[in-house]
């Protein structure tokens, strides 16, 4: 069995990797209380302790609207780590594996994105982001970098979904951006994902990748879906009603892609499937969340 060091285990991916991960390796999984991916010379001890041949970064700095006043934070994590577990993965001859973000790229296209798409993040997460893909390229041999977008999950404090359901149980009537295009991904798919690329490892080129659930949806369409589904289930809801509204209308710090659904084309070539569609993953994390809760 290989030795995976999982750094952000505790996050809404972490949490879902630190259970698929587990009975294919030897796996050490680090919090922030163990890894502080602002401490160079901590990433750099843990990994040395740790002696790993996978390492898999599920930890990023993520408050996309904060990067924006918090921008030297956002790089320290999101491109000085990246930095520093490529090279100790170089001298270690280990596997690099680092998830990424739809939002290097700035949107504007109205088609699918593929690996060789020209990236232009539009802020400074993405821009962190972009530049924690070109660090780990540049000091690394063997690594994956996956792209995601729209992450959602059973576990972390924060995503989309979580807070329509605390919204929608508090209010009849939610205003929500219907011109932002994606694709909701849940965590536990990016999870599994990531365990199958790692299971393949020999089969597996170095390079970048796109993983999202099938399928798109504005973030409007996304809120109708959660609210349906989960009174489906059984969810006490107040909510009756979700109005469409346009970008300009909700004014955020950081500007967001106008389009950035993925293409999985790559990925599914490898692997050999299509991803789950986005609806049908969000009915199962809604199924998780209200066994958890009830």
């Amino acid at each position: 069995m290989k030795k995976i060091l999982l750094i952000g285990n505790n996050g809404q991916v972490g949490q879902e990797l630190q259970s698929t991960l587990a009975p294919i390796g030897d796996l050490t999984g680090v919090a922030r209380d163990q890894l502080d991916l602002t401490q160079p010379d901590n990433i750099r001890q843990v990994i040395q302790d740790t002696h790993p041949e996978i390492i898999v970064n599920a930890a990023a700095y993520t408050a996309v609207d904060k990067a924006e006043s918090e921008t030297e934070l956002a790089y320290t994590v999101n491109e000085t780590a990246p930095k520093i577990l490529a090279q100790e993965c170089q001298k270690l001859g280990a596997t690099l594996i680092h998830i990424s973000t739809d939002y290097v790229f700035d949107g504007t296209r109205g088609i699918p994105l593929t690996e060789e798409d020209k990236t232009n993040p539009i802020g400074a997460y993405g821009a962190s982001k972009l530049a924690g893909e070109q660090a780990i390229q540049d000091n690394c041999q063997n690594y994956i970098i996956l792209r995601t977008a729209w992450v959602y999950g059973t576990y972390g404090k924060g995503n989309f979904v979580k807070t329509m359901l605390r919204l929608g149980a508090d209010r009849e009537q939610l205003r929500v951006v219907a011109d932002q295009i994606g694709t909701p991904t849940w965590a536990k798919d990016i999870a599994d994902t990531i365990t199958q690329l790692i299971q393949l490892e020999q089969k597996v080129a170095p390079g970048i990748y796109h993983f999202t659930n099938s399928g798109v949806a504005s973030w409007y369409d996304f809120a109708k879906a959660i609210f349906e589904e989960a009174t489906a289930i059984g969810f006490p809801l107040k909510i009756k009603e979700v109005v469409p509204i346009t970008t300009p209308e909700y004014p955020t710090p950081a500007k967001r892609p106008a389009y950035s659904v993925l293409s999985n084309q790559k990925l599914r070539a490898l692997l050999g499937h299509y991803p789950p569609h986005w609806r049908d993953s969000l009915k199962q994390m809604l199924f998780q969340l209200y066994s958890k809760n009830s």
